[in-house]
This record gives C-alpha cells, structure tokens and sequence, in this order.
C-alpha cells in the first residue's frame, strides 16, 4: 500500500499532536456542569479519529455511530445526503452532540447533519473534523473544531479510504492519481 502513496502528509507524531490539541479544545468546551456530551462518529473515516480522540478526553461521554454519504464509489461526491445508518441514541433532547468527521470537503454532509440533529431534537450541535478542505467548500460551513487543514489532495490513511482500502495507514498520505484515475 505505501507504494500508492506520493507522500505523507500528516504524520503519525503530527496526528498524535492534533488530536490531544482537539481534544483540550473539546474539554474546555464541555468539561463542565450541565453538558451532556455525545459523541456521533460518521462511519466509517472517522472511526479511527475518534477513538484516539476519546482516550485523550477528560470530558464524561457517550457515543453512537451514524453513516451518511454524499459519495458513490471513487472520488467525486454525487451531492446528494443519504443516511444508510441513524444514530440509535433516542434521547437526544438533552445531549450535546459532537459530530466527528474525518474530512470536510464541500461542507453539504455536516451542514446537512446539523439541520438534521437540530430538528431531531438535540439541545446543541457541533462539529469536530480531522481534516478540512476549505478550497472544496460549495456551502458556507466551518467546523467548530478542526484539526487541520489541507490542500486540495485525494488523501487516505487514518480510516480515510479510497474504494476501501489505506484505512489501516497510521498517517495521512496523499494518493497516486494514476490509483484513482485508472
């Protein structure tokens, strides 16, 4: 697999870094009387980010999982938000919730989440990303917690994937075009 990659982008150190600076952010924001955190993963990119993360939180938490997706198969987004799995969490009316993304690219997909959270009755919702591609945004968005942001690269590792393979990469690398461009 490392030889699909042109070069690393983020490395391992350099995520151990973001992360633990993520996370103190997080517990400023919600280490304190009368939050209620909850943690709602976007499968499946963002798995690996948020377990790291979590270990690094002071803050009491819960988690749930959702997937949505506004990708067919390869690279190009087809604008449309599907969710494929809800979160199962049915009290929600009293939660803080924490979506945690791997990538934000267009914006469509979280901007989406938020609505969709809101009017499903959660008494906050923010967003926290690894990664953040402000030159691909279609929608005025921006996370509320960023790791970093990148250029405009098709990237992979850290649960990041193309067609499902480079999640287990332990940094963030940036694809070969002629992987994807076959």
């Amino acid at each position: 697999m490392n030889k699909d990659i042109a070069r690393i982008l983020v490395d391992e150190a350099e995520l151990d870094r973001i992360v633990t600076r993520v996370a103190a952010e997080i517990d400023r924001e919600y280490n304190r009387p009368g939050k209620r955190l909850l943690l709602l993963a976007i499968l499946k990119g963002s798995v690996v980010f948020m377990g790291d993360l979590m270990k690094k939180l002071k803050t009491p938490l819960e988690i749930d999982f959702m997937k949505v997706s506004s990708y067919g198969a390869g690279t190009h987004t087809s604008g449309n938000i599907n969710i494929h799995l809800d979160l199962q969490k049915k009290d929600i009316h009293d939660c803080d919730i924490l979506v945690v993304e791997d990538i934000i690219d267009s914006g469509r997909t979280l901007s989406y989440l938020i609505d969709y959270l809101t009017l499903k009755g959660a008494r906050s919702v923010k967003t926290c990303t690894l990664l953040d591609k402000p030159s691909r945004r279609e929608v005025d968005f921006h996370a509320d917690f960023c790791g970093t942001e990148i250029p405009d690269e098709f990237v992979v590792g850290y649960g990041l994937d193309y067609n499902e393979k480079y999640r287990a990469l332990p940094y963030v690398g940036i694809l070969k075009p002629e992987v994807y461009s076959k």
